[in-house]
C-alpha cells in the first residue's frame, strides 16, 4: 500500500507518540511531518495528509472521520500546559485574548467562561491589551508563577462536568487498512512505554518539571470517559455558536482550525 501521510503535533506532549512513530516498527509505512495543532487539522481537512493528531474541535468540520487507536493527548485533572492567564480573578475579567495555535483550547476557555463561570467577555486583538489570555503548549512552561491567576483549563473542565478532557485525537479522513491501524496502535504503545528515554533526550528546564508532565500530567489513554467528554464538549461548542459567540479563533477559517 502507499505510505500513510501523517501530521503530528510538534509540542512536548506529543514526543512519546513521535518516538513511537520513529522507532516502533511503523516507520516503513508512513510519511511523517510535524506541525502546530491548527496546521494538523487544516491538512487533514484539506486531504493533505491521511491521518493527524488533531484538536478535537476540528472534528466538527470534517464531513466524515475515524478516530484511530486507543490514545490521545488528554488529562484527568490539571494538564499544566493549557491556561487562562490573568492578574485578575475570573469575576473581574472583561476582555480576553485567544491563542491562534489551537481552536480547541479557545473553545474550551469560552465554554468554561460562558457555562461554568457565567461570565460574559469581549475579545481583544492580538496586539491589544486584555484582562486575560489563553495560552497553550510549550509556551506555557514556567509561566504559571508570572501571573496572579493561572486557570488550568483541563482541571477547570473536570471541576465543571466531572469528566477528563481530550485535547487531541488521532483521526483519519479515509478508511485505513486494519493491518496499518494495528501496527500504528502498537507504535503508540511503544512510544509511551519508552517515555523515560524520551524525557532523557529533551532539554532540561529549571522552571518546569517535564518528567512529571509526560509521566503524570498528560493522560494518553483514550478511554470511554474521554470519548463522552468529546461529545459533551462538541455540544457546548454548538451552543456557543447558537449564542452567537464568535471569533476567527473559535470558528473554522482557512488559516485557523
Amino acid at each position: 500500500m502507499d505510505k500513510v501521510r501523517i501530521s503530528a503535533v510538534s509540542y512536548t506532549n506529543s514526543k512519546p507518540f513521535i518516538y513511537g512513530l520513529e522507532h516502533g516498527g511503523v516507520q516503513d509505512m508512513i510519511n511523517l511531518v510535524l506541525d502546530v495543532p491548527s496546521t494538523c487539522a487544516r491538512k487533514l481537512i484539506n486531504n493533505e495528509v491521511d491521518l493527524g493528531l488533531v484538536p478535537v474541535a476540528a472534528l466538527l468540520d470534517m464531513s466524515s472521520h475515524d478516530i484511530i487507536g486507543d490514545y490521545c493527548i488528554g488529562a484527568s485533572g490539571a494538564v499544566n500546559s493549557v491556561f487562562i492567564f490573568s492578574n485578575k480573578p475570573i469575576e473581574q475579567i472583561n476582555t480576553i485574548r485567544l491563542d491562534k495555535q489551537s481552536r480547541t483550547s479557545n473553545n474550551l476557555a469560552m465554554v468554561l467562561l460562558t457555562f461554568h463561570w457565567k461570565k460574559e467577555v469581549s475579545f481583544a486583538k492580538e496586539d491589544e491589551p486584555a484582562d486575560a489570555f489563553v495560552l497553550i503548549g510549550d509556551r506555557t512552561f514556567g509561566k504559571a508563577k508570572e501571573y496572579s491567576y493561572a486557570y488550568d483549563l483541563a482541571e477547570c473542565w473536570m471541576n465543571f462536568v466531572g469528566l477528563p478532557f481530550a485535547f487531541a485525537v488521532w483521526a483519519s479522513n479515509k478508511v485505513l487498512p486494519p493491518a496499518f491501524i494495528h501496527r500504528f496502535n502498537e507504535a503508540m504503545s511503544f512510544g509511551l512505554k519508552h517515555r523515560k528515554e524520551v524525557i532523557a533526550q529533551l532539554p532540561k528546564r529549571s522552571d518546569f518539571d517535564i518528567a512529571h508532565y509526560l509521566m503524570y500530567s498528560i493522560d494518553f489513554d483514550l478511554d470511554e470517559n474521554k470519548r463522552k467528554a468529546i461529545s459533551l464538549f462538541h455540544n457546548y461548542m454548538i451552543q456557543l455558536s447558537e449564542q452567537h459567540i464568535t471569533h476567527p479563533y473559535l470558528q473554522k477559517t482557512e488559516q485557523v482550525i
